[in-house]
C-alpha cells in the first residue's frame, strides 16, 4: 500500500473550509483528472475519471464524517483506497488542511510513479488549486453539515447552497438560510464501476 501525506493553510475559516470539502461534485473544480462526482445519497460518490488518458469509474463510501473536524472515505468496489481530509482551525481565521491517501498501485507506472513520488506532488497540486479556488470565492458553494459515523448517518444535519440562494433566502446577518437536504430515492443504487481505481485525491492532483 502507498500512502501520502500533504497538508497546506488557506485563508478562510476552518467552517468554510470544511464545508466547501462537503460539496463532492465541486471536485473537477479543483482537481486534475475528476471528470465528474455523482453523490447518490448522504454517504455514497461515484466518480468518473480520466488520467492520463485512462478512464475510470469507481465508487466510494463517507466512513466518517464530523463538522469542522475531517471527513474520511474508503472505496467500495475496486482496488482497495481510502483517506481523511482534516482541517485545522489556526489564527486570524486561516485553516489547515491535511491529507492522508492510502491507495494500492495496480499499473507498474502507478508503482514507478508511487516510488518516484509522483502521488505527493499530485496531491500536493491539487491542494494549491483547492486554497485558490476556496480564496479566490471567499466562501463555501454550499455546505452539509450532517455528521457520518462507520458509514452510517448520525445527524443529517442541514445543507445550504449559496448557488441556489436568492432573495429572500437570506438571514439577518447576511448568512443564506438552510435548504433541506433533497430525500434520497431508495431505489436509487450507485452504478457499477469498471475495472481500475482512481483515489478521490489521487486522480487529479489532489
Amino acid at each position: 500500500m502507498a500512502t501520502v501525506n500533504k497538508s497546506i493553510e488557506v485563508d478562510v475559516p476552518v467552517s468554510v473550509a470544511y464545508n466547501q470539502w462537503t460539496q463532492f461534485e465541486t471536485f473537477p473544480e479543483f482537481m486534475n483528472g475528476v471528470e465528474s462526482v455523482e453523490q447518490i445519497d448522504e454517504t455514497a460518490l461515484h466518480f468518473s475519471t480520466n488520467v492520463g488518458g485512462v478512464k475510470r469509474e469507481y465508487n466510494a463510501q463517507i466512513v466518517e464524517q464530523v463538522p469542522d473536524s475531517l471527513v474520511s472515505w474508503a472505496s467500495v468496489d475496486g482496488p482497495r483506497n481510502g483517506g481523511t481530509v482534516s482541517f485545522e482551525p489556526l489564527d486570524g481565521g486561516r485553516t489547515r488542511v491535511n491529507v492522508e491517501i492510502i491507495w494500492e498501485p495496480e499499473t507498474l507506472t502507478e508503482k514507478a510513479g508511487s516510488a518516484l513520488g509522483v502521488d505527493g506532488m499530485r496531491v500536493g497540486a491539487d491542494l494549491d488549486k483547492f486554497k485558490k479556488f476556496i480564496e479566490v470565492q471567499g466562501r463555501e458553494t454550499g455546505a452539509w453539515r450532517g455528521t457520518v459515523s462507520g458509514g452510517d448517518v448520525e445527524d443529517t444535519g442541514v445543507e445550504v447552497n449559496h448557488m441556489q440562494a436568492v432573495d429572500g433566502d437570506f438571514g439577518p446577518s447576511g448568512v443564506p438560510t438552510a435548504i433541506g437536504m433533497p430525500s434520497t430515492d431508495p431505489d436509487l443504487a450507485a452504478p457499477a464501476a469498471e475495472d481500475g481505481f482512481v483515489d478521490p485525491a489521487r486522480p487529479h492532483d489532489l
